[in-house]
């Protein structure tokens, strides 16, 4: 059902464990060329090209790639009363979450008459990302929306594809999820085409061109977004779901095998991990995935994902040398299952979120924890954070120097500007003392 990769009994460097560890075969510089084709297509053409795409990609006529404001709020009228509350739930959970990520504005006096403000500014106009494809996020919707309306963001558009078994339409859910947010200006359009509409606007739909684009999407969109990310910020290039579980002999085997079941059901390049020390308790794991494959919805979709090369059982020496192959892999979602979970904690320093003990799977991460489920993947949460309030802040520092404090560092400055050879910076400085002379 697994691979398995022992790693038992061996040292290894950081570049050769990366070598080592499963990983999807995903190659997102080779889809450049082609998504930029599609971002230009949509830059000349506007709306026919959009249309055009979504009978490309998603075999689908769209009649207005524009939603109108009566469908969305016709959508919120017609939702699921038990999926409007568990929806409404998670919108109150990650409000109250992501208002912990706005970092208060700070004064530093550095000297007498010297104050450094810093201040956090949102950017003017975002553009939301909500994937289409194997499954429907309105989930993403709430991820993408709420830190944005938490960072203070006056300007939120959506765009999520056209559905063929909606007619063209944009699946009602996440059209539900935006009305109860308050978004109304949603797109139907998806992939490449979608972040070029995002990021150069298209003016026969009057779209406006936005500032940072969020949100997960296939090769194609991370394609897209590292196109176009010299014109805009974009928040990561994701890339396919993975987990990694830390477990030992303590943990339940039925459990584990449950999450890295939920997690290779999202696509056939999920990846789920298991590291472990305990070399029966990793039997017993795959014994429990077995039959849970069987029995489950996508079980075709998720026994590709589990075989693939990109899952594996990893079994190293002892829960340590778990947590450096953690680390070094950086995963998007980090389950850990140990008899003292405290301390295996205090050993990870790389990934996306972590899932601590027998009571917080994944999928609680993905719905109403809280927590935002729009993370980094393919190892770049060593260098990266998931998506929050902060995304959408730009830090601004403000300077205020009284006369007496510019005159305590007037020499100073002329100095380095004469050792820079840029003598005009000390003269601007100087010419605001030109009265002493």
């Amino acid at each position: 059902m697994m691979n398995t990769i022992d790693l038992r009994g061996r040292q290894f460097s950081t570049g050769q464990l990366r070598t080592v560890l499963p990983r999807p075969q995903l190659d997102v510089t080779a889809a450049v060329p082609g998504a930029t084709e599609l971002i230009n297509e949509v830059r000349e053409h506007g709306e026919a090209a959009l249309k055009a795409q979504a009978e490309r990609f998603d075999r689908t006529t769209v009649s207005s790639i524009r939603v109108p404001v009566a469908e969305i709020e016709a959508a919120t009228t017609q939702l699921q009363p038990e999926v409007r509350a568990a929806l409404e739930e998670m919108i109150a959970r990650v409000r109250k979450a992501s208002r912990a990520q706005v970092p208060p504005p700070a004064l530093t006096e550095v000297a007498p008459g010297a104050v450094i403000e810093q201040r956090w500014q949102p950017v003017d106009r975002v553009g939301l990302y909500v994937p289409g494809g194997k499954a429907v996020y309105p989930s993403s919707v709430v991820m993408n929306v709420v830190p944005a309306q938490v960072a203070g963001v006056a300007s939120i558009a959506i765009a999520s594809p056209a559905q063929a078994d909606h007619n063209g339409h944009i699946h009602p859910t996440i059209l539900a999820a935006a009305g109860l947010l308050g978004v109304t200006e949603v797109y139907a359009m998806g992939g490449a085409g979608a972040i070029g509409a995002f990021a150069y606007g298209v003016a026969d739909i009057d779209l406006e061109p936005v500032d940072v684009i969020t949100g997960p999407g296939n090769v194609w969109v991370a394609a897209a977004k590292r196109a176009v990310q010299s014109v805009v910020g974009i928040d990561a290039e994701a890339g396919p779901t993975e987990i990694l579980i830390i477990a030992d002999g303590s943990a339940d085997p039925d459990l584990v095998a449950a999450d890295l079941l939920g997690q290779a059901e999202h696509d056939e390049l999920a990846s789920s991990v298991l590291v472990t020390d305990d070399e029966a308790f990793a039997d017993r794991v795959l014994a429990a995935l077995e039959p849970r494959v069987a029995a489950t919805k996508h079980s075709e979709r998720a026994g590709t994902a589990l075989r693939g090369e990109q899952s594996a059982i990893v079994l190293v020496d002892d829960i340590a040398a778990a947590c450096r192959v953690s680390n070094v892999y950086g995963p998007e979602h980090l389950e850990i299952h140990t008899a003292d979970d405290a301390a295996t904690v205090a050993m990870i320093t790389n990934a996306g979120a972590i899932f601590i003990g027998p009571y917080a799977p994944v999928p609680l991460g993905d719905y109403v924890a809280g927590s935002n489920h729009v993370l980094p993947t393919g190892g770049s949460s060593a260098h990266a954070s998931g998506l929050g309030a902060h995304t959408f802040l730009r830090s601004q520092q403000l300077i205020r120097y009284d006369r007496e404090a510019l005159a305590a560092v007037r020499d100073h400055i002329r100095a380095i500007s004469h050792d820079e050879d840029l003598p005009a910076h000390g003269d601007s400085v100087d010419a605001r003392f030109e009265s002493e002379r």
